[in-house]
Parts: C-alpha cells; sequence; structure tokens
C-alpha cells in the first residue's frame, strides 16, 4: 500500500511538471506585429496598392535561407492585402521597437515601403518592387531599389521563394545588391600571439651497464676439489716415506 501511495505521487508530481513547462510563442517564429500608419502607404508584392491610414498586421509567412516572405493583414487578421518577396537587411543597431523605413517620395504621394525590422533582431525585411516599378521608385527617390523580373500581380509564394532578386539604379542599370542592403561586418581577427622560444637542455650521456659475470660458485668448487687432491696426494707420498 504504501509502495502505491508513492508511486502515485512522483506520478503526479511529474504530470504537473509536465504542465507547467513554457511553451514558446507563435509571435516570435512568424514576428507578428500591429503597425499603423498615419497616412496612406505604397506597399509592393502581389496585389501591390497603396493602403490607407489604419492598422494593419505583418506576419512572416515563409522563409528560405537568403529571403522572406512577409504578409500585410487587416487588422482583424481576416484579408491578406499583398504578399511581399523580401530579402535579409542587417542593421548594426537593434531597437526594442519595431522599425518601418519608407522611400521619400514627392510631396503628395504616398510614402512607399522600403524595410521592417521586429524589435531585437538585426536583421530586418528589405522589401522587393515589380521591377517596372523599382524603375521609377528609384528615379523619384534617387536612390537603388530593389526589384524582381517576375510579375508579382500574380505570383504564387512558391515562385516568390525562387524569383531572382537585383538592384536597379536611378538611372535604370542594375547595381549591386550591397548598395541597398547592408551585409553583417566580418568579424574581428583575433591576434595571434607569438609563439615563445622553447630552450631544450642537451640530455646527458647515460653510461652503459657492464655486462654481467659468471657466478663464483664452480670457480669455488673446483678449488676445493683441487685442495681434496692435493691433500690426499701429500698423504699418500707421506706412508711410502716411512
Amino acid at each position: 500500500m504504501k509502495l502505491f501511495k508513492a508511486l502515485a505521487t512522483v506520478f503526479c508530481l511529474a504530470a504537473l511538471c509536465v504542465l507547467v513547462v513554457p511553451t514558446s510563442s507563435a509571435d516570435d517564429w512568424n514576428r507578428e506585429t500591429v503597425v499603423t500608419f498615419s497616412g496612406p502607404v505604397e506597399v509592393p508584392g502581389v496585389g501591390a496598392q497603396t493602403l490607407p491610414a489604419g492598422t494593419y498586421v505583418f506576419k512572416i509567412v515563409d522563409s528560405l535561407s537568403d529571403r522572406h516572405i512577409v504578409q500585410i493583414f487587416s487588422q482583424d487578421k481576416t484579408h491578406v492585402f499583398t504578399t511581399i518577396l523580401a530579402i535579409p537587411n542587417y542593421r548594426l543597431k537593434t531597437t526594442d521597437k519595431t522599425v518601418i523605413t519608407f522611400s521619400e517620395r514627392p510631396a503628395g504621394e504616398p510614402e512607399a515601403l522600403r524595410a521592417w525590422f521586429y524589435p531585437g533582431r538585426a536583421w530586418g525585411e528589405e522589401f522587393v518592387y515589380a521591377k517596372s516599378r523599382a524603375v521609377e521608385l528609384a528615379k523619384e527617390t534617387n536612390q537603388p531599389v530593389l526589384e524582381t523580373p517576375i510579375e508579382l500581380t500574380a505570383a504564387p509564394i512558391e515562385a516568390l521563394k525562387t524569383a531572382p532578386v537585383e538592384a536597379v539604379d536611378p538611372k535604370g542599370e542594375p547595381v549591386e545588391l550591397a548598395k541597398v542592403v547592408e551585409t553583417p561586418p566580418a568579424p574581428a581577427a583575433e591576434p595571434v600571439a607569438a609563439a615563445e622560444p622553447v630552450t631544450v637542455a642537451a640530455a646527458e650521456p647515460v653510461a652503459e651497464p657492464l655486462p654481467k659475470t659468471a657466478s663464483p660458485l664452480p670457480l669455488i668448487a673446483l678449488i676445493g676439489l683441487l685442495t681434496i687432491g692435493a691433500g690426499f696426494a701429500l698423504s699418500a707420498f707421506s706412508k711410502r716415506g716411512v
């Protein structure tokens, strides 16, 4: 009976431990962020359009090693306004708040969405426009803009995963992506300490051991026999002389 009570207690404690293990929030994975725009904003991607002032929800819906797919939802998350292709952009200093950047445009024109940085992350999302629109924005803003040659208005998410991404300058000429997105700084090489000289002492000569000699017992026995023989000989010689 005591054994049964002990086992029951252990089982209850184990069940309690399982129940109190914390679970990770889905927000950490999809970076769900509520954003409120005070004015109209032009957004790229599938279903690209100008969003009126209001509150929207940003989410990462899929990701690969070198790019992300972002969707912008209505505040109640029942409607997707656009699906945007993005590539990672690095910032040297992280912040504890959401940061969204825009491409400056002439007065009276809606701001064009450019990048989104999630709180506490050095990597953000630099948004990609359709090529024709990217060329126009580059001319209006006088700075390079990311573009893709595929038609974004009807591109499925699977097509966005492999779509080529380039950058175009205000003249409509392709430029390096590094002029639009920041790459992470190379880690500083640690100085290598010079090896200290090592002095090796000369080995002292070791005297080799002399070969071991034979045991002296046989010699002693031989001397003893000779002595006995000499004694007998002297005794016999003495008897003859008498």
